[in-house]
């Protein structure tokens, strides 16, 4: 398990291999789907600071505010795969490090990965609750009253957040590897079968 303060350098980006362990400290930018199509067509001045060399953690939580301070119900991670019209482009724009979602992402994002230096990381899915230990605090929100609170622009200062890189910046990715022993071992077991 590697212990990484946010932001980080390139090498270290360059470093990850699919199936490290992480312990993430430092922001996470929380964008869903009208997040991300917001980002990616308006290209709003104020995100270039906010976003810039950021991890994008792909969430949709469930929160309320205690008098003025936000308070997480769960934090668990949403399907990636619907951000791939848009991931390239925003890697490439804000200079991301890393996404962190589940179920893992398209070619795109995976060239974007190698061309640029990000990792895409698994957050265990099912782990909403614990999950929200790991969010320490709510630094800002943004397009609260346009979005609602799922799908919101949410800044958060994370501690120890777990997590698995399933893509790297070396072409490597856990999902099709997985697919690929599947594969064969259906392959095998159907060749048995005749």
């Amino acid at each position: 398990m590697l212990d990484l303060q946010l932001p980080i350098s390139t090498d270290q980006i360059r470093d990850l291999k699919v199936g490290d362990f992480l312990n993430l400290t430092g922001t996470f930018i929380t964008a869903r789907d009208s997040a991300h199509q917001y980002l990616y067509q308006e290209d709003p001045p104020e995100f270039r600071e906010i976003l810039q060399r950021a991890f994008i953690f792909h969430c949709g939580p469930i929160a309320k505010k205690q008098g003025d301070q936000w308070e997480w119900a769960a934090a668990g991670p949403t399907t990636s795969m619907r951000m791939e019209p848009y991931a390239p482009a925003l890697i490439e724009r804000y200079q991301l490090q890393g996404i962190v979602g589940k179920g893992g992402m398209g070619a795109g994002t995976q060239e974007a990965c190698s061309k640029y230096g990000v990792v895409y990381c698994q957050a265990p899915g099912g782990c909403a609750a614990l999950l929200t230990q790991k969010v320490v605090k709510v630094k800002g929100v943004y397009k609260l009253e346009d979005f609602g609170i799922p799908e919101a622009i949410w800044v958060l200062e994370v501690k120890d957040f777990p997590v698995l890189v399933t893509m790297d910046s070396h072409g490597g990715n856990w999902y099709r590897q997985v697919k690929d022993k599947s594969l064969r071992e259906r392959e095998r077991l159907q060749a048995q079968l005749l």
